[in-house]
Formats: structure tokens, C-alpha cells, sequence
């Protein structure tokens, strides 16, 4: 998933209600369900779609979706330099990596903020400077894509007809409306930020990065696949795809990612149903072999947990 994809909390900040987790299991066995689905009756077509990609293209969105994740390392490192957080770039990287990692491959067990937040104290940090940093880090993301949100509304009402249209107009209100309510929680966090423009314009420029990161990876992978789509209205399409992702109902955006992603390129850009999935499995596969690196530095966070808090309850 997209690392700052998440209307949450900071970690630690507010316990998730049972109702919730089980919303969500329901909601991604119902995504997953109807990608299968779909899948199953353009299964032949979409082999086909993949031959088309060439392993030099599938080397170079490798290389590329790495670039993006180092984006948001960039992005993250400059908001706790403003806090006066003596950070390494090094340190950083291995936060983000692990983070990342725990977001796509433990999402049921343990988030990827918690996962840098824990890492971060472990190393000294002040905790409550981090866990406002990761907030505002989702903040500066998400003003990032919202910048190119009318471009992808006006996609959808210049494109679209009929109930598909009409459910796509509605959805983002619906999350404009949550945005809203997290964006006012979050005031005073936005406010320690707000006397420092310079490191906010610099995280921002690193959001644009990763933007384009994702939306020229997305641009190659059509290309290979016989579609020719213009840079802009694939980023238009994403940040729509970006913004449905944040509604709660799935794990980790499974299913929920792909399905959107499916819909959105078929019903507003003209992309064969079998490409678009094509393209949303793709991208979900990027993402996972993207945040592997975080694997060889999970294990070193959770186990000096483990620890301190071992030695803790005995202390």
C-alpha cells in the first residue's frame, strides 16, 4: 500500500474498536472476492497482458518504485530536522524501510507508523516529536495528491456516464468529509509545522517526487501494455484511486486498491478491463518487493522491544 495512505491516528493514540477490524476483514474478503472473480473470466487475456511487459521495463518500475519509497525517507527526514531531531539520513531509511515492510506484510499484527514510532524511541527519541512527525508526514502526503484531485474529479465528469459516474462522484465527498474531521484533529500538530515553511515546502517538493515516481511507473507499465495514456490523467485517476483507498473498509487497502484501480482506468481512460488489472496486481507486486530491504531491519526493532519492555517489567 501506499505509505501515506491512512486516515489514522498516530500510533498509540486511539485503540481500534473490535467492530472495525471486523469491517475491515469483510471488507477485503469482498474486494478480493470480486477481483477473483473478475480475474477468473480474463484470466487468458491478462497472461497475455503481462507477456507484453519486457524485463528491462519491469527492472526499471523496480528501480523507480525504490526511488519513490526513498522520497518518502527524504520527506520524513526533513520534518524531524525541523523538530531538532538529530536523525541520520541512515536511521531514517531504516525506519521507513521498516515501516513499510510491517505496512505490507504485517498488516494484521503490527502498523508500519508503530513500527517507526518503536524504532525511533528505541534509538532515543523523543516519542511524542515522532508520533507528530508521522502525523504530519501524512499530512504533507495527502495535501500532496489533493492538489491533483480536481484533475481526476474532472475525469470522472468529463468521461463518465451512467451509475459508474454517479457512484465515483459520490465517494469523494464521502472521504472529503473524513479528511475534514481528521485534518481538525490534527490542528495543533499542523501548527508546530506551520513556523517552519522551509522544511514544509521541502517535504512537500519530496511528496511531488514520489508523485511522479508512481505515476511514471504507472505510464511505462501502459506504454508496454498498448495503452497510451497521457502522464496527466494517469495521476488524476491515481489520486482519485489514492483518496478511495483511505476509506477504512479493507486491510492494508487490499483488494480494495486493486479494485479501484480496475475501475477507474477502465471506466475513465479507456483501458481494457484485463490491462487495468493487469496494472493494479502489478503495482501491488512493486510495492512488496519495494519495501523488502525493511525486512532485514524489523526484526532488530521488535526484538529490542521486546526487550526493553522485558527488562522493564522486572526492573
Amino acid at each position: 500500500m501506499d505509505p501515506e495512505a491512512s486516515l489514522s491516528p498516530a500510533p498509540g493514540t486511539e485503540p481500534k474498536p473490535q467492530w472495525r477490524q471486523w469491517l475491515r476483514w469483510a471488507g477485503t474478503l469482498l474486494t478480493l472476492a470480486l477481483l477473483i472473480f473478475i480475474a477468473a473470466a480474463n484470466w487468458n487475456d491478462i497472461l497475455t497482458v503481462f507477456q507484453r511487459i519486457s524485463p528491462l521495463t519491469i527492472g526499471l518500475v523496480l528501480v523507480i518504485m525504490v526511488a519513490s519509497r526513498l522520497t518518502v525517507c527524504g520527506r520524513w527526514y526533513v520534518l524531524l530536522r525541523s523538530a531538532e531531531m538529530n536523525i541520520t539520513p541512515w536511521q531514517c531509511i531504516r525506519l521507513v524501510f521498516a515501516g513499510l515492510f510491517a505496512s505490507n506484510f504485517l498488516p494484521t499484527t503490527i502498523g508500519g507508523d508503530a513500527v517507526r514510532l518503536t524504532g525511533a524511541v528505541l534509538l532515543k527519541f523523543d516519542a511524542a516529536t515522532i508520533a507528530a512527525s508521522l502525523v504530519m508526514d501524512r499530512l504533507v502526503g495527502m495535501f500532496g495528491m489533493a492538489t491533483l484531485l480536481p484533475v481526476g474529479i474532472f475525469q470522472v465528469f468529463s468521461g463518465a456516464a451512467g451509475p459508474a459516474a454517479l457512484s465515483l462522484a459520490i465517494t469523494p465527498a464521502k472521504i472529503w468529509q473524513k479528511l475534514r474531521q481528521f485534518l481538525a484533529s490534527l490542528w495543533q500538530v499542523f501548527l508546530r509545522w506551520a513556523k517552519k515553511p522551509l522544511a514544509l515546502g521541502q517535504a512537500v517538493l519530496w511528496t511531488y517526487g514520489h508523485m511522479a515516481c508512481l505515476f511514471i511507473t504507472i505510464w511505462l507499465l501502459l506504454r508496454d501494455m498498448g495503452q497510451d495514456v497521457p502522464l496527466w490523467t494517469i495521476g488524476g485517476l491515481w489520486v482519485l484511486n489514492y483518496f478511495i483507498t483511505l476509506l477504512p473498509v479493507s486491510i492494508n487497502g487490499l483488494g480494495l486498491q486493486e479494485f479501484a484501480i480496475t475501475t477507474l482506468y477502465t471506466q475513465f481512460a479507456g483501458v481494457p478491463t484485463e490491462t487495468s488489472l493487469a496494472l493494479a496486481l502489478i503495482i501491488r507486486v512493486l510495492y512488496l518487493l519495494a519495501s523488502l530491504p525493511g525486512a532485514a531491519f524489523v526484526p532488530g526493532i521488535l526484538s529490542a522491544q521486546g526487550a526493553a519492555q522485558k527488562n522493564h517489567g522486572t526492573s
